[in-house]
């Protein structure tokens, strides 16, 4: 019997069929949530700059007030019915998804200072065996020069994790995520 080894390092064709099918959650946010809605459309590219169009994208965010829809948050906050606080959507031939929610508020972080408003954001796509988890936070808000998970990216490499304004769509904000090149965006490792 001849036994052939196969690869370990590729989920395969398994990505598509086991984790991405019917289970996309593009609205974080009902109707009558609270705070400032916004869409965030992301973008996924691969080293070449080239759209991945069979990406997906989980995003975990706090309401805004700052609580998170988890038993695991014990903040004395208000638990908003009209929020989930996770969506997970596959991205589109062009590498594009897009989730309707809010602005998310602060939350607390290390040694209980105020992080800025992030959503959590953890990538999978063909090839990878872990996901790649990183932060969108919001270009020109003015908590990110405190916010201290921030902090500890150098400086030149933040933009990587900045959504910008959408020009001539309101409320929508543009979120590109380069898996590697010299774009890369920075992933952490959590």
């Amino acid at each position: 019997m001849d036994l052939v080894p196969i690869p370990s390092q590729t989920v395969g064709p398994y990505f598509q069929i086991g984790l991405t099918g019917n289970r996309a959650i593009a609205r974080i946010a009902g109707p009558d949530v609270k705070g400032e809605r916004i869409t965030l459309i992301c973008n996924v590219f691969d080293g070449e700059g080239q759209a991945l169009g069979d990406a997906m994208i989980e995003i975990w965010q706090a309401n805004a007030d700052g609580k998170y829809n988890h038993p695991d948050d014990s903040q004395a906050k208000p638990v908003d019915p009209a929020f989930f606080g996770f969506g997970r959507l596959v991205t589109d031939a062009n590498g594009t998804c897009a989730f309707e929610t809010i602005k998310p508020g602060r939350v607390p972080g290390p040694n209980n200072h105020l992080q800025a408003p992030h959503l959590s954001v953890s990538v999978f796509a063909r090839g990878l065996l872990r996901r790649l988890p990183t932060r969108v936070y919001f270009a020109g808000e003015p908590a990110n020069d405190q916010d201290p998970i921030l902090a500890l990216v150098p400086q030149d490499r933040r933009d990587t994790l900045m959504a910008q304004p959408v020009p001539g769509q309101r409320d929508a904000w543009r979120f590109d995520i380069h898996l590697c090149g010299e774009q890369e965006t920075v992933f952490f490792d959590v």
